[in-house]
């Protein structure tokens, strides 16, 4: 089953807090399948953050797969299991986040790869961009989302704090990092 690319306008959450004196409309919208080029910038774009070399390898920096992210945005474009939300700013990708259910009998709901350009991220994006994965998510019947966090990402973790979730107790090593360690973090989905 497809699904037509979701649209939200952010003006509404500008306006709850946001400075009086912003004026640019974020949209976020599902990936398409011809955007395996905007994932992969954003994908490069997130793992370049000063807290990604304990996520990710220097190598994987600087070699997001072309062939491997035109495959993951097709396959996202159309997947009740698993997509991706862009965040457009002025028609401008700076933004994105993951949504997807695991292979376990749970069938537990994630949002993974939340990242926001530092130019846009006063204007809310990851709210939204939350909100809306999140959405997804429970219209698919998920009744908590999870998401895994880099202990050492404190701003992800207050950001996800601000949001309603909170941490499991549950911690993994992050397998790309010796000695670095994440944590599961829950949100109960308001129906």
């Amino acid at each position: 089953m497809t699904h037509a690319p979701l649209s939200v306008e952010a003006t509404s959450l500008l306006s709850e807090g946001g400075c009086a004196c912003m004026s640019s409309t974020l949209t976020v919208r599902r990936i398409v399948a011809d955007q395996g080029g905007v994932y992969r910038e954003l994908r490069a774009a997130s793992l370049r953050e000063p807290y990604a070399p304990g996520e990710a390898p220097e190598a994987e920096l600087l070699n997001v797969e072309t062939d491997a992210a035109s495959a993951i945005a097709a396959q996202r474009a159309v997947s009740d299991e698993s997509t991706t939300f862009l965040l457009y700013t002025e028609g401008h990708p700076a933004g994105m986040i993951g949504a997807y259910f695991d292979n376990t009998p749970d069938r537990r709901a994630f949002v993974s790869e939340l990242w926001v350009a530092h130019a846009v991220r006063h204007l809310r994006g990851g709210v939204l961009l939350l909100e809306t994965a999140t959405a997804w998510l429970a219209e698919r019947g998920a009744q908590e989302v999870y998401a895994w966090i880099a202990d050492a990402n404190r701003n992800a973790i207050r950001f996800y704090e601000r949001a309603g979730f909170g941490n499991t107790g549950e911690h993994a090593p992050i397998a790309r990092m010796p000695g670095a360690m994440k944590s599961l973090f829950v949100s109960q989905v308001k129906h």
